[in-house]
């Protein structure tokens, strides 16, 4: 039996999709691995790492308390840390300088709030392999506006505004944020990106638009005052009839409007 003492640690990176990353180790110190620093955080424990040898996705469950400066709660309900990348290795914390051992890697997925913190599932890069492997048909276009496939300049179509006010889910711009030319719902579907306040780095999805007052699809996660600098993004309903006669881009239309759905089989004589 070995009298040797294992000098193991768990370190693991995890980087959010607005490049705030976040560095941390199991081990009792700071260690720096790859030149990264990884704060100790003794309040955060990770469970074993599942990871099998077919294309079952590899998992991982990290419970740790909230309230220190790395997760918040605010930033966790925001939805900030969802997606986030993760990176795990196990280093020699008696030679830092040693190679990493690479665990694995994945996004978040469930985060679950708790009274006494907080616990984050890490799903492996095999839970893409869960994905449909090819699209659906579909009447309305598949594409988003201004994509690779949909190919709209989004540059003419985006502006920053001003809030003027901000109750519930309906939000006013100033006036300069207006969309050109007679569009009704021009920023129906659209994006909102927050640039001030507490939802700072969050979007928000626009349902409707009347002129610069717009309606979105959930009331911002943290209030927001008068002044606050937004920047608003057209949408697109995804008609053809739309795409045609608004963005003149049927020949980029990702959806088949004239393929017979399944009611075709539910037809009869007459009916």
């Amino acid at each position: 039996m070995s009298d040797r003492v294992v000098t193991q640690a768990l370190c693991w990176r995890v980087e959010r999709g607005d490049g705030v990353m976040v560095a941390l180790t199991d081990h009792d110190r700071d260690l720096v691995v790859d030149g990264i620093l990884h704060r100790a955080a003794p309040g955060m424990t990770p469970s074993a790492v599942v990871r099998g040898e077919g294309l079952e996705a590899d998992t991982m469950e990290v419970t740790g308390a909230l309230g220190a400066a790395a997760f918040r709660r605010d930033d966790l309900v925001a939805g900030r840390w969802d997606g986030a990348r993760v990176v795990m290795n196990a280093v020699d914390w008696g030679d830092p300088a040693r190679a990493a051992v690479p665990l694995g890697e994945g996004r978040i997925g469930e985060v679950e709030l708790t009274a006494e913190g907080f616990t984050a599932e890490m799903r492996g890069a095999q839970a893409r392999l869960e994905r449909p492997v090819t699209e659906a048909t579909s009447p309305a276009c598949r594409a988003m506006l201004g994509d690779a496939r949909c190919r709209v300049a989004m540059a003419p179509r985006r502006r920053f505004a001003r809030v003027l006010a901000c109750v519930d889910e309906r939000v006013t711009i100033a006036a300069g944020g207006d969309p050109p030319g007679p569009v009704d719902d021009a920023y129906g579907e659209g994006v909102l990106r927050w640039f001030g306040g507490g939802n700072t780095g969050l979007t928000s999805a626009i349902e409707r638009s009347v002129g610069a007052v717009l309606t979105l699809r959930a009331p911002p996660v943290f209030a927001v005052a008068a002044g606050t600098l937004v920047e608003v993004s057209e949408g697109c309903d995804r008609r053809l009839a739309t795409c045609a006669t608004r963005f003149g881009n049927v020949a980029n239309f990702r959806g088949e409007p004239f393929l017979p759905g399944i009611d075709l089989l539910t037809r009869y004589p007459g009916g």
